[in-house]
């Protein structure tokens, strides 16, 4: 062993023991999960991982922050497509969606609150693509098309992302058009009819000054519930995603990128299948068994893992998003000058059967979207390393959104939502259509800088001042049913839906930033302390405010004021025997004052639940990673995260499911649990690669294998124990060869054990107590050959 690997393991194993015995007691968030590239023979060989976590190239083990870095090669390799897959690979990712626009995307366990589908608020966990922010979740349900990497940042992000960013970010980085000639061409056949089609072509149009790269991806694939009422399967998949780029590099100094992209998905979806009873507090008679004995009914089947609904409305779900972007950089000496400017659009149209049953209860609940925005950034950025680096810039944002939604009634509604002793026709054909309209004005001046202090000491301090203009107007009217002039059948009535008609406006400013303090004690060490606070835009409610007395909307709750989220943390990032193994860890304490939710007002007699802000949430925990370089063609990695995250003060929350009675109000959900968040989340993998030989074919082969394991957790914000979702593990494999440079095949197999899992699980609307959930996908497999050029 050589002395300089013998300090290092001295110094490293000093600062993980002092970290450990001196850090908080309840805390953690853990390192970066950070891919390390395949090495040759020579340890100098071990290359770096850049990434931009800072708006600067960096090595990922010199940035002072806790990040999971996720490559293109390991994207392919894994066949992750999208999002949700990530999570199997990023432990202190969380990823929930019943629907795209109802899409929860949260970093240890904060981002947005379960069940918060509402156009009036934004997303904690900010998306960006190639440096453009995307405003709306649903871009996170969108395949990932010829990505080079996916970098994961933890903790508010609030001084160079800016605005809603307290949870962390998604900063993705797609490949740019090259100036040498590429190809890639991907095929994957599977069961279930699944086919997906990827391919790109990259290289010159005019020689060393133009360059152009075009990507493009299909898959469909049959859904994994079968409908018995129309006999079709559900829950399938039918994407495309394009996008097309320009590289324009008139001089050494300065470049110019433009990028158009459109994706489109066109689904059956999303319908969840019978996943059992929970009993309420409700009279006998106004429960499940008793209203399914009363229709004569009995779901398509009692095992929710047969995947079989009997739902006879309507249910898909399309949306398309895309936009153009430029962005330029131009290198004059001291600085370079970074411009952005971007449109995006998303349109979102749905249809659905919210009673997921073949009875007419609620036979239209659609709520569709046309969004549109544009941002434009200016940022300067020193160059190369100076006693005191700096980044500082200006950015805007502009925000449209278009909202309309109908919920229908139909001849069981009456009977199933309200009581069985009242007319049939009550509610027969009542609805309700809604129009709302929302903008946003979003304007920010931000600053970072790196004082050096020491070679092996810096202090990064950052702030970042947010000035935001939001309006917004809603107006419901309601149609139909049995015509009656007996108040009580009318208060029925409204106690589904009331019409109403309001306009709101908020303005607010806002600073957040951080400040980091790094010491690097040892080669391949890094030791760094961590404030930082971020902000969540504050919302305008757009979708129905309580009422009072007189039955009127009570406008002071049509503004919900922004999220503040203030976290530290301490970590290690380290590297051993000659950088083959890497060793991060984090600890971390969140705590985010007036967190947006759903609480409950009894103004008006009767039960409403809407948006407002609850006091206070925290999320604490530590993550681990250790991640091991190719030796001998072997390669592995394991990433561990514990996260305690709860409600600290929420007192007048809706109720769970089991505490639902006929006079139930609300109820303190203070101490328990944020849903969505297994407190232990495990993520494990190899791969080994060997020569072997074809007859006189001397090829490459290799075997691998990915693991991943979340504990229990409750897929509702009231933590119903109904809702409480077992915890499982899952196990992927494949194994290919490689018989030259430009090809490569393999077979692969999804959920190897055939685990059944729940997704998500949700009481029926009504609160009749029968039960619905998604299952997780089941084993799959299939084969996929890639040709490289």
């Amino acid at each position: 062993m050589s002395a300089r690997n013998l300090r290092s393991i001295l110094a490293v194993s000093a600062a993980w023991t002092a970290l450990l015995a001196g850090g908080p007691v309840l805390a953690a968030e853990a390192g970066a999960v950070e891919e390390a590239a395949a090495a040759a023979d020579a340890p100098s060989e071990v290359d770096e991982l850049i990434v931009t976590a800072r708006r600067r190239e960096e090595n990922a083990q010199d940035v002072p922050i806790a990040l999971t870095v996720l490559g293109g090669e390991t994207l392919e390799k894994t066949g992750a497509y999208n999002v949700q897959q990530l999570v199997q690979l990023a432990p202190s990712l969380q990823f929930g969606s019943f629907n795209p626009r109802n899409t929860q995307v949260n970093i240890r366990g904060l981002g947005n609150n379960t069940g918060l589908a509402n156009d009036g608020l934004e997303a904690g966990v900010g998306i960006y693509i190639d440096q453009v922010y995307y405003s709306r979740p649903a871009a996170a349900t969108f395949d990932l098309l010829d990505i080079e990497r996916v970098e994961i940042l933890r903790g508010p992000q609030g001084t160079l992302f800016g605005k809603n960013t307290t949870a962390g970010a998604l900063n993705v980085t797609t490949r740019a058009p090259s100036f040498d000639w590429q190809a890639q061409g991907e095929l994957t056949f599977g069961d279930n009819d699944f086919i997906q089609a990827k391919g790109s072509v990259s290289g010159p149009l005019i020689a060393d000054t133009l360059a152009a790269r075009l990507s493009v991806s299909v898959t469909s694939r049959d859904g994994f519930v079968d409908n018995v009422t129309t006999g079709k399967d559900v829950n399938n998949q039918h994407n495309i995603a394009l996008r097309g780029g320009l590289l324009r590099t008139p001089t050494d100094a300065f470049n110019l990128r433009l990028t158009g992209d459109y994706n489109r998905q066109k689904t059956d979806c999303c319908l969840l299948v019978f996943a059992g009873v929970g009993a309420s507090l409700k009279p006998a008679a106004s429960q499940y068994p008793a209203l399914a004995a009363g229709k004569g009914y009995s779901p398509a089947s009692l095992d929710p893992f047969d995947r079989k609904t009997d739902a006879n409305a309507e249910a898909h779900a399309n949306q398309e998003i895309g936009g153009l972007s430029a962005v330029a950089d131009w290198d004059l000496g001291a600085v370079t000058l970074t411009t952005i400017a971007a449109w995006r659009y998303w349109s979102w149209d749905p249809a659905n059967d919210a009673d997921f049953t073949s009875l007419k209860i609620i036979e239209r609940s659609e709520n569709a979207d046309e969004q549109d925005q544009r941002s434009l950034e200016f940022r300067l950025a020193s160059n190369g390393t100076h006693t005191i680096d700096y980044v500082a810039g200006l950015y805007a944002f502009w925000q449209d959104i278009d909202a309309e939604g109908v919920s229908l009634y139909g001849s069981d509604a009456t009977y199933w939502l309200l009581s069985p002793l009242l007319p049939a026709a009550l509610v027969d054909g009542y609805r309700s259509d809604f129009v709302a309209t929302s903008t946003t004005r979003s304007y920010a001046a931000f600053g970072q800088l790196t004082w050096h202090v020491t070679d092996s000491l810096s202090v990064t301090p950052g702030l970042r001042y947010t000035y935001e203009e939001k309006e917004a107007k809603y107006a419901s009217t309601v149609s139909g049913g049995l015509a009656t002039a007996n108040p009580t059948l009318i208060a029925y009535k409204l106690a589904l839906n009331r019409p109403q008609a309001y306009t709101a406006d908020d303005s607010d400013g806002s600073f957040s930033g951080q400040i980091n303090v790094a010491w690097t004690p040892a080669d391949d060490l890094l030791v760094y302390g961590n404030w930082a606070k971020g902000y969540k835009s504050g919302g305008l409610n757009l979708s129905g405010l309580p009422v009072d007395t007189l039955g009127n909307p009570v406008l002071d709750r049509a503004v919900i004021e922004p999220e503040e989220t203030t976290t530290v943390e301490v970590g290690l990032k380290s590297q051993l025997f000659d950088r083959r193994l890497t060793a991060n860890l984090a600890i971390f304490r969140s705590v985010t004052t007036d967190y947006q939710a759903n609480v409950v007002d009894t103004a008006g007699g009767a039960l409403r639940t809407y948006l407002d802000n609850i006091n206070e949430v925290r999320s604490q925990g530590v993550e681990l990673d250790l991640r091991l370089s190719p030796i001998g063609g072997f390669s592995a990695y394991t990433s561990v995260s514990y996260t305690d995250a709860k409600y600290v003060d929420y007192e007048n929350g809706p109720c769970p499911l089991e505490l639902i009675g006929a006079a139930t109000t609300a109820c303190d959900l203070s101490g328990k649990a944020l849903p969505g968040v297994s407190k232990w989340a495990v993520s494990a993998g190899a791969q080994y690669e060997f020569p072997l030989t074809l007859g006189s074919l001397d090829a490459e082969a290799y075997v691998g294998i990915e693991t991943s394991y979340r504990s229990s957790y409750y897929s509702a914000a009231t933590d119903s124990t109904y809702s409480r979702i077992d915890g499982y593990g899952l196990v992927n494999l494949r194994a290919g060869v490689r018989p030259n440079d430009h090809l490569d095949v393999f077979v692969w197999a999804r959920n190897v054990g055939d685990e059944e899992y729940f997704q998500y699980i949700s009481a029926q609307a009504g609160n009749s107590g029968a039960l619905f959930g998604a299952p997780g996908d089941p084993r799959t497999v299939g084969v996929t050959v890639r040709a490289t050029y």
